[in-house]
């Protein structure tokens, strides 16, 4: 499945590059870019993080894939990206960048948003957080 406006869509276990994010969009169509960075971040619960894991099912890249097409085709976007880790990740590590542009900002916000939260609840990717207590837990699991 492949959309014209779906411009970069992987899974890597290496870091991040937020510029090959943005210069995957770079178009001279789009007024408005808004990139979204989740980062891994030093405490959850109340509890503190030491670090975590992040382990993907065989479907997660097709089904980022469709996520993308599906923003793409639902709001008025010019570009769409979204890439994830895997593997572990330290804290300030950089876990998940997505990104759209659009002719205008409002289009972009709400179809970044879309994105992410979307990627969140559909895409079968699972963290597994080690906390300094020597306690561990699995989020996002079935």
């Amino acid at each position: 499945m492949s959309t014209p406006a779906v411009r970069l869509v992987d899974l890597r276990e290496t870091p991040l590059d937020v510029a090959e994010v943005v210069a995957a969009l770079d178009d001279d169509a789009s007024g408005g870019l808004t990139l979204f960075v989740g980062r891994v971040r030093d405490h959850d619960g109340g509890k503190g993080v030491d670090g975590l894991d992040y382990s993907a099912h065989p479907s997660a890249l097709e089904r980022l894939r469709q996520v993308c097409a599906r923003i793409a085709e639902e709001y008025d976007v010019t570009g769409v990206a979204a890439v994830h880790r895997t593997g572990a990740l330290a804290i300030g590590d950089i876990a998940v960048v997505v990104a759209t542009t659009a002719a205008h900002r409002g289009a972009a916000f709400e179809a970044s948003r879309a994105l992410i939260d979307t990627l969140k609840a559909e895409v079968p990717i699972w963290k597994h957080q080690r906390f300094g207590d020597g306690s561990d837990e699995w989020v996002g699991t079935p």
